[in-house]
């Protein structure tokens, strides 16, 4: 049977803090929105419903009847090679840790790839960009919360850990005001994206 695999990114914005590619697939007879009660675009849907949406993906997966990963690309990456070219760098690592092979050995589609917005996947794999997917397509959905959650984790357990001062679990990278007054006291940490901060480095320099 044909997977359905859906396809968001999170932290594309924010001035610290890797970008993530949530990428999700499951069988087209999959009944998603019962087994997923109340799922929407991640960014309409609270903090607390995405982690418990996040915690039933994790538990469909272990089942099987869900696969789903998530990859970064870090805020170095993203200043080496600019945030596009890191996004598609993460894309591409989830997406075939997901599926592999994008057709199968007759040369047919493993399934429909639905991306977000303009990402794009490699041209092998048969795919649809949705403006606006992450509120239209499940999968979609699906992809847009499971990269949300487990980029917010990392920032608030794994790196507000390891740089406590900048209260990385409160403002999750994002250029908030008591984030850039945090940066005017300490400078930058190695979590910090240089490239979105020039203005910032040209100011102290």
């Amino acid at each position: 049977m044909a997977l359905v695999i859906g396809i968001d990114e999170a932290g594309r914005g924010p001035i610290a803090g890797p970008v993530s590619v949530g990428v999700v697939a499951f069988d087209e007879d999959f009944d998603v929105f019962t087994t997923f009660p109340g799922l929407n675009d991640s960014k309409k849907i609270s903090e607390k419903k995405r982690e418990a949406l996040y915690g039933i993906l994790q538990k469909e997966a272990e089942k099987g009847t869900v696969r789903f990963e998530v990859a970064f690309s870090t805020a170095q990456v993203i200043d080496e090679q600019g945030i596009l070219p890191a996004v598609q760098v993460a894309l591409e690592k989830a997406l075939r840790a997901v599926c592999p092979e994008a057709t199968t050995a007759e040369g047919v589609p493993n399934g429909t790839v639905f991306l977000d917005g303009a990402l794009r996947a490699p041209s092998e794999y048969f795919q649809e960009t949705i403006i606006g997917g992450d509120g239209i397509v499940p999968a979609i959905m699906l992809a847009s919360i499971a990269a949300k959650v487990v980029r917010d984790t990392y920032l608030s357990k794994v790196v507000a850990t390891k740089f406590p001062t900048y209260l990385f679990e409160k403002h999750k990278g994002y250029g908030t005001a008591a984030h850039y007054a945090l940066i005017s006291e300490q400078g930058l940490c190695e979590e910090h994206r240089r490239s979105f901060l020039k203005s910032v480095l040209t100011k102290n320099s």
